[in-house]
């Protein structure tokens, strides 16, 4: 019963003494602005990935507690915004595929409900058809007349470090681009301002450590990527998976990231439903569904389990955050402090980060 009260006077605190108030510029959330429905947008879109019918199957192990949204809804939109924003994440990294794309014609849209939030906006330039280094020079010019300071360059290893020496050090003072890659040496001669990592079935945290000694000692930036867990089977047939292990991969990697001196925690994902990596509440399920739920993370059940992910990244926020951690309401402190240990770690000494 403990918990359960914890869990839900969390949410109540935050979000009445309004969460983005005390942001942390140093927590980012990557962000999916891809989805459409009929009834807003004339068709589904990757709800139906790899053949599913919405709204009943939708292409995720998981089932969306709102339902399958559009992402072009201001509504959805704010209501998103209100939740990363009482977990104390500073930064919304939205998925961007080129100009012309649904993400770039909603991005304004994400950028008015984000800073009505207080939260920053960044982007992550996708391997759009065509990306070159200096076709993503002229996006970042033009994007961050919108507000986005933040460039998070996806696979960006596809391109020579030559090429994009250049263009770095030509954006360099105006933006940040931060490359997608575990090669330090190679983002240094590149001229990234940072290295992260995104991906969350293979770096699992422990190479965490070392990736941000590197990168620390060329100058650059170390923001790894902790995530809840992935499973993308029902969307790509992927037979890997990373169990979420009611909660304990994500502790894990905060962990980890902490440890390792990270400048940023990036936090993959908020709504990436096709991989499973999602922190958005999810729907409870039925017995016998073939939807997975976050029912029993941190010894939470029922109704309260859907905004589990939400709370305890409010937590992990905290507890990464000095600042944030000093600019908390006393309600929140006292919940740090007396939060208990999931049941993985019962009988073992905590080894939590304050």
């Amino acid at each position: 019963m403990r918990r359960l009260l914890s869990l839900a006077v969390l949410m109540t605190v935050l979000a009445a003494t309004g969460g983005a108030s005390a942001a942390s510029p140093r927590v980012a959330v990557f962000y999916y602005p891809w989805y459409s429905t009929p009834a807003r947008d004339g068709a589904d879109t990757h709800w139906n990935q790899a053949g599913h019918a919405p709204p009943a199957d939708i292409a995720s192990g998981f089932y969306p507690l709102r339902g399958p949204y559009s992402s072009g809804d201001p509504a959805v939109l704010r209501a998103q915004m209100e939740e990363i924003a009482s977990t104390g994440v500073g930064v919304v990294v939205s998925s961007w595929w080129g100009t012309g794309s649904v993400e770039d014609l909603r991005l304004p849209l994400v950028v008015a409900a984000a800073q009505a939030q207080g939260l920053r906006v960044g982007v992550q330039i996708e391997p759009y058809g065509g990306r070159t280094a200096v076709s993503v020079g002229s996006d970042v010019e033009r994007l961050r007349s919108l507000g986005v300071a933040d460039f998070y360059v996806y696979r960006a290893e596809d391109i020579a470090a030559a090429d994009w020496a250049p263009v770095n050090a030509r954006l360099a003072g105006g933006s940040r681009l931060i490359a997608h890659t575990l090669l330090v040496g190679w983002a240094a001669t590149a001229r990234f301002a940072g290295i992260y990592t995104y991906d969350v079935l293979i770096n699992d945290g422990s190479g965490f450590r070392r990736l941000c000694a590197e990168a620390h000692r060329v100058g650059l930036l170390c923001a790894p990527s902790v995530g809840p867990g992935f499973d993308a089977s029902a969307a790509t047939g992927e037979a890997r998976t990373r169990p979420r292990r009611d909660g304990a991969t994500y502790d894990a990697m905060w962990r980890a990231a902490i440890g390792a001196g990270a400048d940023i925690v990036t936090v993959t994902s908020y709504n990436e439903w096709h991989e499973g990596s999602q922190i958005e509440p999810a729907a409870l399920q039925a017995r016998g569904s073939r939807y997975a739920s976050y029912d029993g993370a941190w010894g939470v059940h029922g109704a309260l389990a859907a905004d589990a992910y939400l709370a305890r990244t409010a937590l992990w926020v905290q507890r990464f955050d000095r600042q944030r951690a000093a600019e908390a309401p006393a309600a929140i402190a006292r919940i740090l402090a007396t939060w208990p240990d999931p049941p993985y770690l019962a009988g073992r000494r905590s080894s939590r980060t304050r």
